[in-house]
């Protein structure tokens, strides 16, 4: 390109034909010349063309080919096209540019085809006919009427041609739109591919981000190559074609790892991207190579997707089992190795402690030194769940989508504001009684808490034996979610769906029932509907999980998987390795945390919100309330409907229970607190106020640096890159929130005045003398391997049986009643 000038070759008038290898060329038509630069507007360019050719600049299509690439198109629409038609052809002096018209349709309405009535209405004549003649002849009227519906039939016919027109016209724009879109994300990836090697003279980090520039250039411009010199200090490569010039040179610089290109020829005499058998094969590390920055957008990326795609960007035909290899190894260059990650367990734990005081990370390996479970409790989530939340676990498990499997153990709470908030969990190689067991001790060692604890959990006998055993004091409160898959279990084939659906509805009320009467209510419709699930309820244990008769204090939370929703996540593909399911569990807890923290600042109630709602909600169906004196402190409360409830105000009671099981005065005590004009907010549970709220969130959950992370770990660089990115983006965000400026917690030594003060002074000699060497701290590297695969079992596979001797039913004749054959073969 002489002068920053592109000269562009305009071509109209002619066909585009296909070739055997599906590229394109143009044959026929005239051409015109002319010159453009970058600064050239896409405006002035459209209309010189359109002078040229002596067309309509609105009905003009350009497009023009990407170099090296006869298939497809690209279109000239805009300014920025202009530009990137300049970095497409940086080398290039020339570019052919093909002026195409769009066909116009007319809308002419004569000459679409019409139907039978619109004939017959043209062709008949309209006589005008006044008002008082019309009203007087009753049979011209009709004659009128007739011809006023045939008209209407016409415009009504012509509307819906107008619409068949407007909805192919939509669809033809949308399928120009796909295609645009389509073009732009291959043009992305071939200029993506493109600016791998672009330069004399151009730095990589290290041989081997040379050598993947170098496998990406070839790919974007078609041409395979071969190395003459291939080692850590110098790379010669050129193309493989015999006779082609193109070569290009690169060595290391000395004292560093950089690679530098020192020569490059970049012409080429073998037609590189036209010819098919000079063009670079797949492999593995190429594949992974061109997959790795959608695997960031789209972590599902499936290998098929990936064969299509090579093969419409690239032209290049990629075996399914390569792309799926592919896959793998751009997964691990991102995520790091399965295998690896657990080596780094024990230094996770350590770095965990280290970076947040107070917190506990437990790590156990079998006797052959494979995982077996790890136990991690964060120091902000111990002090929110002693400071600001009721004595409640909610225990419960989910698979982890990982290569090795595993279980996610978790022991959740709710906060002041209905949230759920994580205290504790452990990742363990299967569940079994004595990874709960053990799971429940280290829960246990870390609670320091004199109140009894209420669990929320399922009514296994090996939980339920851990939980009496470890937690003498607790309430063992049942999980209603599997209580109801156990009775639906038990109950199919005696009660049909609909009938069982109506049992489940019936149970969750009796759960939810406050007292003794509602609880008997729902369970007499259930045995008026099934004797069966009635004595099924019975059997249960309902003082583990019906309101009426549970002592502990749940909050009016039956089911143990609130926290599903927080943890669902780790039971999706894709799976991560164990190191990194760690690493993202503690930036989901961190930015909860963090959310709000930032959230809470802006109420303005004495309560939570959702408390603050419940409340107002029972205050106004307190005032049709009658509240009668029994005592000082004790009064009776009439509705509507003549029933009485006692209020208590001094034990903070209601016999409807309300207050006991919420925390919040039901309408009944308010109706009593309004009467003695008390404030309402005195009554309320203290792990329901903002303040308490405010204290639950106050400690904060500090990120795992990644610096000192050993060489051989399961961390690529770009993976360091990602975590150091987030932690630092979390950080200017609670800076942010808090208005403080991020400047005043950099280091010291990285401001102006210290750079100033550092080279104050002139160096002088230093004599040879010996210094006394530092003695490294010996650390001893324990290994951890994977656990055993447990491979999910299959489909069973089918027994096959012994020959049976099946006695079939003769063959008899009904002429001569013989056996063996029938009439037609009857001799």
């Amino acid at each position: 390109m002489a002068n920053g000038k592109l000269i562009v070759i305009c071509q109209s008038g002619g066909k585009f034909t296909s070739k055997d290898d599906s590229s394109l060329s143009y044959t026929d038509g005239d051409a015109h010349a002319m010159s453009v630069s970058k600064k050239t507007l896409f405006n002035e360019f459209k209309s010189e063309i359109a002078e040229m050719w002596k067309y309509d600049s609105d009905s003009m299509i350009i497009k023009y080919f990407l170099p090296n690439n006869k298939r497809t198109l690209i279109t000239i629409s805009s300014d920025k096209d202009i530009q990137r038609l300049f970095e497409f052809h940086e080398d290039s002096t020339s570019v052919d540019v093909y002026v195409m018209r769009r066909e116009t349709v007319a809308s002419d309405v004569s000459n679409m085809p019409s139907s039978r009535s619109i004939r017959t209405t043209v062709a008949e004549p309209v006589t005008p006919v006044d008002a008082p003649t019309a009203i007087k002849d009753i049979g011209q009227q009709s004659v009128t009427r007739s011809r006023k519906n045939n008209i209407m039939g016409l415009h009504q016919e012509v509307k819906e041609i107008g619409q068949q027109r407007v909805t192919r016209s939509q669809n033809n724009r949308i399928m120009g739109l796909h295609q645009e879109v389509k073009e732009i994300g291959r043009q992305r990836v071939t200029r993506s591919l493109n600016n791998r090697i672009m330069r004399l003279h151009q730095q990589f980090n290290s041989v081997h981000d040379f050598r993947d520039a170098l496998r990406m250039y070839s790919i974007a411009h078609g041409f395979a190559y071969k190395f003459e010199n291939n080692d850590r200090r110098r790379v010669t490569a050129k193309c493989k074609a015999e006779g082609c010039p193109w070569r290009v040179n690169a060595s290391k610089l000395s004292t560093t790892q950089l690679f530098k290109i020192m020569k490059m020829n970049k012409i080429h005499t073998c037609g590189a991207g036209t010819d098919t058998a000079n063009r670079p094969r797949a492999t593995e590390k190429l594949v992974a190579s061109i997959v790795m920055e959608k695997l960031r957008e789209t972590p599902n990326y499936k290998p098929k997707e990936i064969v299509n795609d090579i093969r419409q960007d690239l032209g290049i035909e990629v075996p399914y089992s390569m792309a799926w290899r592919g896959i793998k190894i751009a997964k691990e260059d991102l995520q790091g190795s399965y295998e690896e990650a657990y080596n780094h367990l024990p230094w996770l734990c350590k770095k965990l402690v280290e970076t947040n005081p107070g917190s506990v990370a437990t790590l156990i390996t079998r006797d052959d030194l494979s995982f077996h479970r790890m136990f991690i409790a964060f120091h902000a989530s111990l002090y929110g769940f002693q400071s600001g939340c009721r004595p409640l676990l909610f225990l419960d498990t989910m698979p982890l989508q990982s290569r090795y499997q595993g279980e996610l153990l978790t022991a959740t709470t709710v906060d002041g504001n209905g949230e759920i908030f994580p205290v504790a969990f452990a990742i363990v190689d299967v569940v079994s009684d004595d990874n709960w067991n053990w799971f429940l001790v280290q829960l246990k060692s870390v609670l320091s808490t004199s109140q009894s604890i209420t669990i929320v959990a399922d009514r296994e006998n090996g939980i339920s034996e851990s939980i009496s055993k470890i937690f003498k004091d607790c309430y063992h409160g049942h999980c209603l979610h599997h209580l109801m898959e156990s009775l639906k279990k038990d109950l199919e084939g005696a009660c049909a769906r609909e009938v069982i659906s109506v049992i489940v509805a019936r149970f969750y009320d009796a759960a939810y029932a406050p007292t003794l009467e509602g609880f008997k209510k729902c369970a007499k419709s259930i045995k008026d509907i099934s004797p069966e699930a009635y004595e099924w309820i019975l059997q249960s244990d309902p003082e583990h999980w019906a309101n009426a008769f549970f002592k502990g204090a749940r909050d009016n939370h039956v089911t143990s998987n609130i926290a599903e929703a927080f943890y669902s996540w780790v039971s999706k593909p894709p799976g991560l390795p164990i190191t990194q399911i760690i690493d993202t569990m503690c930036r989901k807890m961190m930015e909860m945390i963090n959310t709000r923290r930032v959230d809470s600042d802006q109420w303005s109630t004495r309560l939570t919100p959702s408390s603050e709602d419940k409340l107002q909600t029972e205050t106004l169906k307190a005032h049709p309330l009658e509240v009668l004196s029994s005592s000082s402190s004790t009064f009776e409360v009439r509705d509507d409907l003549g029933t009485i409830n006692v209020v208590n105000i001094d034990h903070y009671g209601c016999s409807c229970r309300e207050w006991q099981i919420l925390g919040l005065p039901c309408s009944h005590a308010l109706a009593v607190l309004e009467r003695m004009g008390k404030n309402i907010y005195d009554y309320c549970s203290k792990l329901l106020m903002t303040e308490t709220y405010w204290l639950m969130y106050s400690e904060s959950i500090n990120p795992i640096p990644a610096a000192d992370m050993p060489v051989n770990g399961d961390f690529s660089s770009v993976q360091l890159q990602r975590m150091s990115s987030y932690w630092i983006a979390m950080l200017l965000l609670s800076l942010n929130a808090l208005d403080r400026s991020p400047y005043d917690y950099c280091f010291r030594y990285f401001t102006t005045d210290r750079c100033q003060f550092t080279y104050s002074e002139s160096t002088h000699h230093v004599p040879n003398v010996d210094s006394p060497l530092q003695k490294e701290l010996s650390q001893i590297a324990v290994a951890v391997n994977p656990p055993p695969n447990h491979c999910l079992p299959d489909r069973p596979k089918l027994k096959q049986t012994g020959a049976q001797d099946v006695v079939r039913h003769q063959l008899q004749c009904n002429r001569c009643k013989g056996v063996g054959h029938n009439k037609l073969t009857c001799k």
